[in-house]
């Protein structure tokens, strides 16, 4: 029986696929060709190429998704979905296409130089969908808004309450009334906009609390609470965008996994850290910092957070309450030292996410 390795790169587009082979021993890598981007297609050319438990096949994640990671996985092929900012590239290299794209891969692929990405399973691909949609949901709601306090700004109606869209300021903005027509219909269609977005968000927040909670991953997300700042919101998400975060052998892995690494130049006996990397999950990464805000503030169990503690071991509360202690003191000494807010937090919110893969780590995450 055949026992050569062949390693299969696939330059995945939404109409086409380009395949290019490797063989296990040196060689460059060629082009087979470029087929519809239809997984049984795809199939019926690797099984040309020998037994599918000898195939090693790779392409970068993007648009596309995983379903073509699922189908070769499926039928028994070895398959990486690889993170497209980490491929090798040559310096100077200013031709960039299809062909050489998929040459690359397999190469790559057969040195051992590609990073995987991490390929969660459907349940939780599902789940994450519905975290971005609920995103996408509060940004357009952000908008609405902005739209109509600028346009009340153009007309000189300045709200002098001490905070914007209360129940007190909507009904301000109610009573509002305008000598022309025209603004007065732009006012209730402006109005309109930012309630049908306020129903959006509220629509999509309930339908992650009904469908986590049957959901793998809902013990962490509980657990995730315990932590001041995080949410149910920013628990749920943190875990659709992370996955499993007990996957990572040590917090330094999840820290740069989420770009919250210094950034470093270093050459001889000069060292230099810069700012923070910014790779990796974008989303994730905006949700920690947000969180990270809540730790300005002195150490404190309020109704909420203990509230949210009941439903977690000992062990989990233990660490939620060293984070508190910890990531404020880290706080106040960052300021003390004379650095600014914005550093501060990126600090602490990298801190914190030690926190979180500690819990993560915890053989017991929940009371009972």
């Amino acid at each position: 029986m055949e026992s050569t390795i062949r390693y299969v790169g696939l330059d995945v587009h939404k109409e086409t696929i380009v395949i290019a082979i490797a063989e296990e021993a040196s060689g460059e890598a060629n082009v087979l060709g470029k087929i519809p981007n239809d997984s049984l297609e795809l199939l019926k050319v690797l099984s040309r190429l020998g037994p599918r438990e000898n195939l090693r096949c790779s392409y970068e994640a993007g648009p596309t998704g995983y379903g073509l990671y699922r189908s070769l996985r499926a039928a028994g092929i070895r398959c990486m979905v690889v993170a497209p900012s980490l491929v090798p590239e040559k310096k100077g290299n200013r031709v960039k296409t299809d062909r050489r794209d998929a040459t690359k891969l397999a190469h790559f692929l057969r040195s051992g130089d590609l990073t995987a990405v991490y390929v969660p399973d459907e349940v939780s691909e599902a789940i994450r969908d519905l975290v971005r949609a609920r995103f996408d949901a509060k940004k357009a709601e952000k908008v609405a808004r902005h739209q109509l306090g600028h346009f009340l700004l153009r007309q000189g109606r300045c709200y002098s309450g001490k905070s914007a869209w209360t129940k007190a300021h909507v009904d301000w903005i109610r009573r509002q009334q305008f000598e022309h027509k025209a603004q007065e219909r732009v006012l209730v269609d402006y109005l309109h906009t930012v309630e049908e977005a306020e129903e959006r968000v509220r629509r999509l927040g309930g339908d992650m609390a009904e469908l986590a909670s049957a959901w793998s991953l809902y013990a962490l997300v509980q657990a995730l609470q315990a932590l001041r700042g995080v949410s149910f919101v920013a628990a749920v998400s943190l875990a659709a965008e992370l996955g499993d975060i007990s996957r990572f052998e040590h917090p330094g892995q999840l820290m740069a996994y989420v770009g919250l690494v210094p950034s470093e130049h270093t050459s001889g006996n000069s060292r230099h850290q810069g700012r923070i990397t910014r790779t990796g999950n974008r989303n994730a990464r905006w949700i920690v910092v947000e969180s990270a805000w809540s730790y300005r503030f002195r150490p404190n169990m309020g109704a909420e957070i203990r509230k949210r503690n009941e439903a977690v071991s000992p062990e989990v509360r233990r660490i939620a309450w060293k984070a508190q202690e910890r990531l404020n003191g880290k706080y106040r000494r960052l300021l003390a030292r004379g650095k600014n807010q914005q550093r501060a937090m990126a600090a602490v919110a990298r801190e914190l996410l030690g926190f979180m893969w500690a819990i993560s780590k915890e053989p017991k995450l929940l009371a009972g």
